[in-house]
């Protein structure tokens, strides 16, 4: 299934789920206010209207953070039941947190109604999801230009996604020296043929799978498809090992071939600045007498500054200056050299456990990250983000290898995968792999998950040093 086809679909689930919700809702209600209980059972208006929306957000929330509507149509019986049964538990439990915030008084019966219906409505729409992909148009006639290896590879794509409504037509010999055989069961014209079946078949798009070099030899076909008004597609598997998302953009009028191997999103990267400059913001105005509490207890237990500052390396190898509360001793740095021999890292990151340059009250900062704080100030200022890679030092990037330098191809942050799966006891080796798991897997959804389990590990201490 074509990329944006998919988005579409996707779009269109989550509208479902929010209309299954609304009228599990009102059916739970109804059903409740007809039962003669001991107790009278009324929600007043508005607070009916709350308790639609906060539903309503929750239940699509659960579904963007389990990705619910990236296979809810392909997945199998078991994945469907257990992630029905997910959304429904967390969509009660935070209706129940709700009530509770403002004291409302909601019936248990109403409750249990409610999840009952929630779930039978979600999982039959769940059982019907394939058939619904199926119905939001109609067929979708493909002619695929090539009979290579490239364009049986795409043939057999189309042919996977037939549930979608995709149809392969046939194919077109592109007259390069490859077999003009058909690679599959499906008729092979010639690039004559084509002035003739544009005005006779259907064919609502075609795909050149041919090598680059015919690209050129070709400009007559791509003109007379645009002439006719019919969608022309590149298989752009010129570079059989680049990984990036590929995608078109435009430069003015030159329209220009990407590859992107990290975040591309232009809407999506401006909701996450936007959710950390909120952030960002609104802790540094609470936790301004906690922060005022540390600077004097870093100033009044050990002579030198508050904060400590240091060069380190942003979004692309952007040099910016970075701010911890000061936790180790004023001479730290002249110190590192006698001490190195106690570093429990590889070369590339020095690391001790009990490093012995750490202040009484810098080593309680450490454990609970409290040291961290002021780099808020560095996110509002946007050298960096809440969720990220850690910044590093220009000398640590100095030994990347290769693959690791694409960390930097992200605005780094206060946490990421790394805080919340061991934090200092993960080796380096596994810190970058994880880095490139964010990279590749990142989500609005993903940043927030790793901030909600961010705080527990942070309140406890747990795994820091």
């Amino acid at each position: 299934m074509f990329s944006r086809h998919h988005r579409k679909v996707r779009v269109l689930f989550a509208l479902a789920d929010l209309a299954t919700c609304a009228v599990a809702f009102e059916a739970a209600y109804f059903t409740r206010s007809q039962i003669h209980l001991v107790n009278y059972f009324e929600i007043e208006f508005s607070s009916r209207v709350l308790l639609h929306v906060c539903s309503a957000m929750l239940v699509l929330f659960t579904a963007l953070w389990f990705r619910v509507y990236e296979q809810i149509d392909s997945a199998p019986l078991g994945f469907k039941l257990l992630e029905t049964t997910r959304q429904t538990v967390l969509t009660l439990i935070g209706v129940v947190l709700v009530e509770y915030a403002l004291r409302m008084d909601l019936s248990r019966p109403f409750l249990a109604f409610f999840g009952a219906y929630l779930w039978l409505g979600l999982i039959l729409f769940r059982l019907w999801a394939a058939s619904f992909s199926r119905m939001m148009g109609s067929p979708h006639y493909v002619m695929v230009v090539g009979t290579g290896e490239s364009a049986k590879r795409l043939a057999q794509t189309v042919e996977n996604a037939a549930a979608y409504g995709l149809r392969l037509s046939g194919f077109i010999a592109d007259g390069s020296q490859e077999s003009t055989t058909a690679p599959l069961p499906y008729p092979v014209h010639q690039l004559s043929d084509l002035p003739r079946l544009l005005d006779q078949n259907v064919i609502d798009e075609m795909i050149f799978a041919v090598d680059s070099k015919r690209l050129a030899e070709l400009e007559d076909v791509f003109l007379l498809c645009d002439e006719e008004g019919v969608r022309t597609r590149v298989a752009c598997d010129f570079f059989p090992h680049v990984n990036s998302d590929v995608y078109l953009d435009r430069l003015g009028h030159a329209p220009l071939l990407t590859f992107s191997a990290a975040p591309h999103d232009e809407l999506r990267l401006f909701v996450k600045r936007l959710t950390d400059v909120a952030i960002a913001a609104i802790a540094l105005v609470l936790l301004s007498p906690l922060m005022l509490a540390i600077a004097l207890l870093v100033k009044l237990t050990s002579p030198g500054p508050i904060l400590f500052s240091q060069i380190r390396c942003g979004l692309n190898g952007r040099r910016f200056t970075f701010y911890k509360f000061r936790s180790m001793c004023e001479n730290a740095e002249e110190l590192k050299e006698a001490i190195t021999h106690l570093n429990e890292r590889d070369a590339v990151v020095f690391k001790i456990r009990n490093d012995p340059r750490l202040t009484p009250v810098g080593r309680w900062l450490r454990k609970f990250s409290l040291d961290e704080l002021p780099q808020l100030w560095n996110v509002l200022r946007g050298d960096m983000s809440i969720v990220g890679p850690r910044p590093p030092v220009p000398d640590e990037v100095q030994h990347y290898e290769r693959w690791q330098r694409r960390r930097l191809r992200m605005r780094p942050g206060l946490t990421c995968i790394w805080a919340i799966s061991g934090r200092d006891a993960v080796d380096f080796e596994t810190w970058m792999k994880m880095d490139m798991q964010y990279i590749d897997n990142w989500s609005l959804a993903l940043d927030w998950k790793i901030m909600i389990q961010t705080v527990p590990r942070v309140l406890t201490g747990k795994g820091a040093s």
